[in-house]
């Protein structure tokens, strides 16, 4: 048997185990060793797999995933969400779906410096879903301004999974977070460009609101400080070459600690509670990237990227079609898998195929993240919903489908534009790096 078609057995197998509910970690641990094992050797195996799990856990570029967990959630846990939904419910007052525009706009803040998309819907449901159902908000709108807000979580930088591709397809990881920014910006706009769309044809959804007073608006900028200083120091810094990554995450971890115990916000036991997450989090991540990483290894040893290579060019395929393709395979994928497994396990396979087709790995990155976004809230089976469903269990699942379909086409403009305008997430990184 070629090592091509053991490797195309191990895909299936693995796709198998994860549509049976098997854990990513045990799934990608599970092929990619018994792959290891069946072409190299037992000894070989167990060598790799002792040297993948030091080498990842003692990685340089990896060590900025805790302190940017730890940097979300502490964000999370001082009401700084709730300081950006107020200024900007308070800016767009008076304007018709004002209230979930300004969701969009302040969960697409609150992940810039969360980078979790998770965390973004849980924690701005929390705070905008009430008053959107106060003024008098459909659920239907009120829920798909949430979800897909907060999707927006994992592109603007900082992003985890950025962090993670980078580290699979040996990136810069500055130069991904300037190839998102853009992106991420004008997926935020196109998110708000829908909800407008949806007032207007549905006004009974969106009631105007009394507009707030020019005092009340200037006070309102006031508000946010913390989360804008948070941002030009962590981003900013990285943009401009004053930290790397990592330093920059645990300079913006230190300080929501230090502005949360300032403003009174922090106590010891939620600085605690928000410690005990995060090394949760990060341990379960980490154990996803070793396992990874071991699949990653098989799949080089089969070579079955380069069969896909060489039987896209047997066929004649033209390389716009082997994008759709990826794209198609993507989003059926992301109907049982969530995004971090979904890159682990697809990066290795497509981004062979990607650059021998004459696409940049750091514009397939920010195409990646897209479709991982559509994956979260795409029903029937997005993570997204489901967050915001536990969190308003009162709101049907049926109404939470159908207030996101209308806003699935701003990713898939995103994507459409990606395509036609290639320098939308190559231009920043050129600019800045060269």
């Amino acid at each position: 048997m070629s090592p091509a078609i053991i490797g195309a057995l191990g895909i299936s197998s693995l796709l198998v185990l994860l549509f049976v509910r098997v854990p990513v970690w045990a799934a990608l641990t599970l092929v990619g060793f018994t792959g290891n094992f069946t072409l190299s050797g037992l000894h070989s195996a167990l060598s790799l797999a002792g040297t993948s799990a030091f080498d990842m856990s003692s990685a340089y570029t990896l060590s900025v995933i805790p302190l940017f967990v730890l940097l979300g959630e502490v964000a999370s846990n001082t009401r700084l969400s709730a300081d950006l939904f107020n200024a900007a419910r308070l800016l767009l007052s008076g304007v018709r779906g004002g209230l979930a525009i300004a969701t969009i706009a302040a969960s697409s803040c609150f992940g810039a410096v969360c980078g979790s998309s998770i965390v973004t819907a849980a924690t701005m449901t929390r705070i905008a879903l009430p008053e959107m159902r106060k003024a008098g908000y459909d659920d239907r709108l009120a829920t798909g301004a949430l979800a897909a807000g907060g999707s927006i979580g994992i592109l603007i930088p900082p992003s985890i999974i950025l962090v993670i591709y980078a580290s699979i397809a040996e990136q810069s990881v500055p130069k991904l977070f300037a190839a998102a920014l853009l992106p991420g910006l004008l997926l935020t706009a196109l998110n708000m460009t829908v909800a407008i769309g949806i007032a207007i044809v549905y006004p009974h959804y969106a009631p105007r609101m009394e507009k707030a007073s020019a005092r009340e608006r200037f006070k309102a900028l006031a508000g946010p400080w913390q989360f804008i200083l948070l941002f030009v120091i962590t981003i900013g810094g990285i943009y401009a070459g004053i930290f790397s990554p990592t330093e920059a995450a645990a300079i913006g971890a230190f300080g929501s600690i230090v502005l949360g115990f300032l403003g009174r916000r922090l106590t010891w036991a939620t600085l605690w509670r928000s410690i005990e997450t995060s090394i949760t989090t990060s341990c379960l991540l980490f154990v996803i990237i070793i396992g990874a990483n071991l699949f990653s290894s098989f799949m080089v040893q089969t070579q079955f990227p380069t069969m896909l290579a060489d039987g896209a060019s047997a066929m004649n395929l033209s390389a716009p079609v082997v994008m759709i393709m990826i794209v198609l395979a993507y989003i059926v994928m992301g109907c049982f898998l969530e995004g971090i497994g979904m890159v682990l396990i697809t990066v290795p396979v497509f981004l062979p195929l990607v650059v021998k087709f004459g696409y940049d790995p750091i514009w397939f990155s920010i195409l990646v993240v897209i479709v991982v976004e559509v994956g979260l809230i795409h029903p029937p089976v997005g993570m997204n919903l489901f967050v915001i469903q536990a969190q308003a269990p009162d709101v049907k699942i049926a109404s939470i489908y159908r207030g996101i379909v209308p806003f699935l086409i701003a990713p898939l403009v995103l994507i459409i534009f990606l395509f036609l305008f290639p320098s939308l997430a190559l231009w920043l990184p050129k600019l800045l790096y060269g």
